[in-house]
C-alpha cells in the first residue's frame, strides 16, 4: 500500500487528471480568479496553466510530496511565484483573510473533513474574497446515487481517499457560503457516477469562528 499510494497513485492521477476535457473545466472554474491565491489539493499543477493574467501568486496546499515533484515543471512555467506547502486542507498555515481567492478542484471530494477544510478556507479569504470551486459529488439521480453508494469503498481506497457521495453544494452552503454563480451537471462522455459536477464561485455569508 506504501508503494501504491506513495508513487503509482500520484502518478496515475497525474495521468487522469490531464485530459483536455478537464482542462475546460478549470478554464471556466478559474475565468474570474485574480490577486493572491490559495489552492487546496493542489496535487500535480494542473490548474496552473488556467490561471488567468490577474494572478499574482499561488500558494499551493497539498500533502502528496511525490505529486509536488511531479508538479515542478508546470511550477517552472508559471508566470508568477508558486509557493509549494506540504499541508492538508484542514490545517492551513495563513493568517486570517490573507488572500483575494481560494480555489479546490477535486478535493473536497478526497479530504477527511470537507467541514474543516471549508472553515479554513472562509478564515483565509479576505472581506469581499472569493472561492472558486470545481468538485466532482453525489448526484442527483436517484440510480446514479445508488451506484455511487456501492462504488464508494472501492473508490476511497483505490483512489486516496475520494468519496463519491459527497454532496458538494450543500456542504459548502453548511460552510457559511452563498453562491453568486453555480453550475451542477454530468462531465460528457465519463461515467455518471464520477462526472457529477459542481462548479461554482462562492463568497462567505458569515465571517469564520
Amino acid at each position: 500500500m506504501g508503494i501504491y499510494y506513495d508513487w503509482v497513485l500520484p502518478r496515475l492521477l497525474n495521468s487522469v487528471m490531464a485530459t483536455k476535457a478537464l482542462g475546460e473545466q478549470r478554464r471556466m472554474a478559474l475565468k474570474d480568479v485574480k490577486g493572491t491565491v490559495l489552492e487546496l489539493g493542489f496535487g500535480s499543477g494542473h490548474n496552473l496553466p488556467f490561471y488567468p493574467d490577474g494572478v499574482e501568486r499561488v500558494v499551493a496546499v497539498d500533502p502528496s510530496a511525490a505529486s509536488a515533484k511531479l508538479a515542478r515543471k508546470r511550477i517552472a512555467a508559471a508566470p508568477f511565484p508558486v509557493e509549494y506547502r506540504n499541508l492538508t486542507g484542514e490545517r492551513l498555515d495563513a493568517p486570517d483573510q490573507s488572500f483575494d481567492a481560494v480555489v479546490s478542484t477535486y478535493t473536497l471530494c478526497t479530504v477527511m473533513d470537507p467541514v474543516a477544510a471549508l472553515e479554513q478556507v472562509r478564515r483565509v479569504l479576505k472581506p469581499g474574497g472569493s472561492f472558486h470551486l470545481l468538485e466532482h459529488g453525489l448526484a442527483v439521480d436517484p440510480k446514479v446515487q445508488a451506484w455511487q453508494r456501492r462504488l464508494n469503498g472501492f473508490s476511497n481506497v483505490a483512489f486516496g481517499g475520494c468519496n463519491l457521495t459527497r454532496d458538494i453544494e450543500q456542504l459548502v452552503r453548511g460552510a457559511g457560503f452563498g453562491f453568486e454563480r453555480i453550475d451542477k451537471y454530468y462531465l460528457e462522455g465519463e461515467p455518471k457516477f464520477v462526472s457529477w459536477l459542481t462548479r461554482g464561485l462562492a463568497k462567505p455569508e458569515r465571517a469564520a469562528a
